[in-house]
């Protein structure tokens, strides 16, 4: 089924170089096999990631337009040769396939049931399979870029474990971007903007990414304005 995707800041994430590499450092244990992405946009963590070693790379994405640039990105021989690009939602993935790994990438915030889209994707996990979830933190910055891009919340720890599938396994879940929570906080106290400007995007990125990468550790991941979450199929 497919749907149009509502907000603009795709090609302005797509210079996070370094907040890519930090948040994927979490996903790398679990990323082999048969790897499903859902909302993969314009393919910028497809293409971030295109250095591991795995079986085939499906890329779920119901907008046609950002399918079209996919494919681009393929032929262009920027993204693996591996990947291949299904338009639509789950409902189009054949029942038949199993993946070991199926990650949603700052997507589930845009799904109205959370929940039952979670579960869902559970069903397409193999034995051992992990659903990687990454989304923006804490409700009370919910701000004009949230509601801009079509976020329907943001989330705190109880709130991802709650969506989480009741069938699956919680590994483990953490804050990142303790550093980059602070410049949530001044945007939405004082800036309110809808949208951040390529150079805001760039200062972030090599400048308080970094930080972050240094303090999450030291206050145990228990702050930052992204949560990540791992679940295992442990059938």
């Amino acid at each position: 089924m497919e749907q149009e995707y509502i907000g603009d800041e795709l090609s302005l994430f797509e210079n996070a170089n370094n907040w890519k590499a930090y948040w994927s450092s979490f996903l790398a244990p679990y990323l082999k096999g048969d790897v499903l992405e859902v909302g993969a946009g314009l393919g910028g963590t497809t293409q971030a990631l295109k250095g591991y070693d795995v079986t085939s790379w499906i890329c779920l994405e119901p907008d046609a337009a950002l399918v079209a640039e996919l494919n681009k990105k393929i032929k262009a021989g920027l993204i693996s040769d591996r990947t291949a690009v299904i338009t639509g939602t789950l409902s189009d993935v054949s029942t038949d396939r199993k993946f070991d790994c199926i990650m949603y990438i700052d997507v589930i915030e845009h799904i109205e049931d959370d929940k039952a889209e979670l579960a869902h994707a559970a069903q397409f996990l193999k034995p051992g399979g992990i659903l990687f979830v990454l989304v923006p933190a804490h409700q009370w910055l919910y701000s004009p870029f949230d509601k801009a891009i079509g976020h329907y919340r943001r989330y705190n720890k109880s709130m991802l474990r709650n969506a989480g599938p009741e069938s699956l396994h919680l590994e483990k879940i953490k804050y990142l971007d303790s550093a980059g929570l602070s410049a949530s906080t001044v945007n939405k106290l004082f800036l309110k903007q809808s949208m951040p400007t390529l150079a805001q995007i760039k200062f972030w990125d090599r400048t308080i990414v970094p930080v972050s990468k240094l303090l999450d550790p030291l206050t145990a991941y228990l702050m930052g304005k992204s949560l990540i979450a791992v679940w295992k199929n442990k059938e």
